[in-house]
């Protein structure tokens, strides 16, 4: 099993990073992990200071469960992982089963300032873009998919996102062995990413 580590600022492309990952591994090969999947469940906190609080620093994850289901994949053992609501911010009571692999992908802004989880990756990557377009991307995704006013996300960039990206993310870069620039669209780090992974794999895995 290769347990591949990809973290990078909000909007930098990683899903797009992971997605291509995926279709260049045959069928069924691969399983994920979302960072996302794994913050803290507040909702015994009321909304309105929710939605408030701080998403983007390391104490907002539950580390040690994704540590314990990342170890629970990898001794062959099928886990049910947490599902979020980024709407109400809170745990949702569905859970999603996810079978062992032979890759896993761990995906998330804050994966590799953790030293437990970083530990466990045999690759660590880092996507790399500009941060206005960082910005840009947020706007249309947090928009769309979380019932957020453009304004409601410009304030939290600049009082949470930004300075949160400056402290923790930007720092873990030096943690990858694989820094991609340009986000998603870098079609040569992909493939060079890609062919790597699938060098690492068994024969019939490739």
């Amino acid at each position: 099993m290769l347990v591949i580590g990809i973290a990078g600022g909000t909007g930098s492309g990683k899903t797009t990073v992971v997605r291509k990952i995926i279709d260049s591994l045959p069928k069924d090969e691969v399983a994920v992990l979302p960072q996302d999947s794994y913050y803290r469940d507040n909702a015994d906190i009321p909304l309105e200071e929710r939605l408030k609080m701080n998403y983007d620093e390391p104490a907002s994850i539950e580390w040690s469960l994704l540590c314990r289901h990342l170890r629970e994949l990898k001794a062959g053992k099928i886990i049910d992982m947490p599902t979020y609501d980024f709407i109400t911010c809170s745990r949702m009571k569905e859970t999603v089963v996810v079978k062992p692999r032979e890759v896993i992908v761990v995906e998330g802004i804050l994966v590799l300032t953790d030293k437990e989880l970083r530990d466990m990756l045999d690759v660590k990557v880092f996507v790399d873009a500009d941060a206005d377009e960082r910005l840009i991307r947020v706007i249309l995704r947090d928009c769309v998919e979380r019932n957020r006013t453009p304004q409601m996300v410009i304030d939290r960039y600049r009082d949470m996102l930004k300075p949160m990206h400056e402290l923790y993310i930007e720092p873990s870069k030096r943690y990858a062995d694989l820094i991609v620039p340009q986000g998603g669209n870098n079609n040569v780090a992909i493939k060079l990413l890609t062919d790597y992974i699938r060098s690492l794999l068994p024969t019939d895995a490739r």
